[in-house]
């Protein structure tokens, strides 16, 4: 039985996201949550939200033991981008990417 959470449009890049995903990947729920708490990236906090949704899913919809969960599955895909323009020197514009990301979270109970 697995739970799992999304989230997204989060404005984080998702290049940024999987370096943080890949930190939490296989661990313990609780190990990863504190892992997330002391990380300083911008995406950890948006990571540990959706994790922490993922755990109150399993818990309340599918009646799973919360000490015994883990991070089967986390990923970051690319969300829409926001183009927006700098003005440069001689009436120039430079275009800026504003990268968005959507993740998912999948958690699974130990047997």
């Amino acid at each position: 039985m697995e739970a799992r959470a999304t989230a997204k449009y989060v404005r984080v890049s998702p290049r940024k996201m999987k370096f943080v995903c890949d930190m939490i990947r296989g661990k313990e729920v609780e190990e990863a949550t504190n892992i997330l708490k002391f990380s300083p990236q911008k995406g950890a906090r948006e990571l540990r939200k959706v994790m922490a949704s993922a755990s109150a899913n399993a818990e309340n919809n599918f009646g799973m033991d919360k000490d015994k969960l883990y991070v089967a599955k986390v990923y970051a895909n690319q969300g829409p981008t926001l183009k927006r323009w700098r003005p440069r020197a001689q009436g120039r514009a430079f275009q800026i990417l504003k990268r968005t990301s959507h993740i998912n979270v999948v958690v699974k109970e130990k047997e």
